[in-house]
């Protein structure tokens, strides 16, 4: 089967990235802006909440190895969908909830996956399923930014690190390497 792809924001794209970077069949992520009405934005743009874009990653992934509603119930595991606009402390639209289906059989996907989480979550989960909107990589320096910067710096080990963690062990057959 062709390599597919994904589009989900839950959040700091920074944490997210880190994830879905270790999950096996995933080929590739890229951090990015979607569903906004500003053409190229800024990372500055799009913190200030005016854009109307959400901080979201590009998954390239390989169905044969891991198909999309994995993918969505690892998504939904580490990040608070019942949060709107924003998870702890990061707050605005620019941290929503939100899958971005990229076909007719991605958003049922979508729709079944948000009934799963609703299933195990006690309080309403927010997430939405938003058109498939023009997709703008963000600034280079945030591409595999927990890999280069995770370790200096203070909100990763603090945010990005736990959801990490918290992926590594309950999705263990999932990683493409073991941690040492």
């Amino acid at each position: 089967m062709a390599e597919e792809v994904a589009t989900l924001a839950g959040g700091c794209f920074w944490c997210v990235e880190a994830v879905f970077d270790d999950v096996l069949g995933v080929d590739a992520v890229e951090s990015g802006y979607i569903g906004g009405s500003v053409p190229d934005p800024t990372y500055k743009q799009v913190c200030g909440g005016d854009t109307g874009h959400a901080e979201a990653i590009r998954l390239h992934f390989d169905p044969d190895i891991i198909s999309y509603g994995d993918l969505l119930d690892i998504f939904f595991h580490v990040h608070d969908p019942s949060q709107l606009n924003r998870q702890g402390n990061d707050v605005g639209t620019q941290y929503r909830s939100a899958i971005f289906p990229h076909s007719p059989e991605q958003e049922a996907e979508a729709q079944a996956a948000i009934a799963r989480a609703q299933a195990l979550i006690p309080r309403p989960v927010v997430t939405t399923i938003e058109p498939l909107a023009p997709w703008y990589p963000a600034e280079d320096y945030h591409q595999e930014y927990f890999a280069r910067e995770g370790m200096a710096n203070p909100y990763c080990m603090a945010v990005v690190a736990p959801k990490l963690q918290k992926f590594r062990k309950s999705y263990a057959a999932r990683l493409k390497r073991q941690p040492a």
